[in-house]
């Protein structure tokens, strides 16, 4: 396959048909996304942020570099002009442009790829999207494109680690989560690095001081000697199965880079999803998506989808954590030990 035209380093807004954050669920009953006013979710049809799709690229490459930002990943974003400090990731997008042969005049067919790995070139970008399942693959204006989106949402909310997007914070709860934040920014926050098996390894040799020699790390051999022909094996941090020398592996900085996994084995210890644009959080030996790292340090409330940051909260009769004030009723508001006979009483869309 001739491939042609290189990988896009920005992204560009592309608003929805009419602008609208259509529902991916309610096809034809929710004509767009009206949010509730503390609830991570739609008035119109109970539907949740992440089953609608998103006003633009743009917006999508704020709330990442809202994340990346103040991290060792800022390099990933730029500032926004006349944006007082703001940042905008960086998003590779990919253009795939092919000949198609034919007799009469030539002609082209060019496929985007919203997002691809950073720093390969587009040969490897190619073969890394191969090696994911095809309707993962995030082609623009597929499923896979969609799933992308709506995993970005979910994985990485914004309501996490941005106070702007969480609802009415006291100073003492906007405190403990600025000292969240950048504790995983500081020490948890990553995003993998795609490459052939070894290569990150040797790279990171090199770069070590002469001062403090590199301490080698040994690809298993099956009990080889040094002298031996056979190719050195590499084994996913995941599935435990090889890695082939020739076939492309994700490393986890934080993890250091002894460990590599295949590309469809980098996902969340707790969800078991491909963790988005390669974005991880690493604790306790365990890759995690942002949604289950919050989670694993701090309760999350079932009503609004934020962190609780306070020391107040409601246990529910299920063992369940919430905001004292978000424990009632979708419709009227009644505090959900107190019988009200609203049919959606019980319903939780986050």
């Amino acid at each position: 396959m001739d491939l042609s035209a290189g990988i896009q380093k920005m992204s560009v807004g592309q608003p929805t048909v009419g602008g609208a954050m259509m529902c991916l669920t309610c096809k034809g009953v929710c004509t767009g996304f009206q949010p509730h006013s503390w609830r991570k979710a739609c008035i119109v049809c109970h539907c949740s942020q992440e089953e609608h799709t998103p006003n633009s690229d743009l917006e999508d490459d704020r709330k990442m570099g809202c994340l990346l930002a103040d991290s060792q990943y800022s390099h990933l974003t730029a500032k926004v002009k006349g944006g007082d400090g703001l940042r905008v990731y960086k998003r590779n997008r990919m253009i795939i442009t092919n000949p198609v042969v034919s007799r009469k005049d030539p002609t082209f067919h060019t496929i985007t790829y919203d997002w691809a790995p950073p720093g390969l070139t587009q040969k490897l970008a190619m073969q890394y999207m191969e090696l994911l399942p095809e309707e993962r693959r995030p082609v623009a204006g597929t499923e896979g494109a969609i799933h992308r989106r709506r995993q970005l949402v979910r994985q990485l909310p914004l309501h996490d680690h941005d106070p702007l997007h969480c609802h009415n914070l006291s100073d003492a709860e906007l405190q403990a989560m600025a000292t969240f934040v950048k504790n995983f920014k500081e020490q948890v926050l990553g995003v993998g690095e795609v490459s052939l098996p070894g290569e990150r390894e040797k790279a990171q040799e090199k770069s070590e001081s002469p001062a403090e020699p590199a301490q080698t790390i040994q690809p298993i051999t099956n009990g080889t000697s040094e002298k031996s022909d056979k190719k050195s094996e590499y084994r996913c941090s995941g599935c435990g199965e090889l890695a082939a020398e020739d076939s492309l592996v994700v490393y986890a900085e934080r993890a250091g880079y002894q460990k590599l996994w295949h590309p469809t084995c980098f996902i969340c210890a707790e969800c078991g999803e491909g963790l988005v644009d390669l974005v991880y959080f690493w604790i306790n030996g365990r890759l995690l998506c942002g949604r289950h790292y919050g989670q694993s340090g701090r309760p999350r409330c079932p009503g609004c989808d934020e962190l609780i940051f306070s020391e107040l909260y409601h246990k529910g009769e299920d063992g369940q954590l919430w905001h004292k004030e978000h424990y009632c009723c979708w419709e009227c508001g009644q505090n959900l030990n107190t019988p009200c006979g609203c049919a959606n009483r019980k319903l939780r869309p986050v």
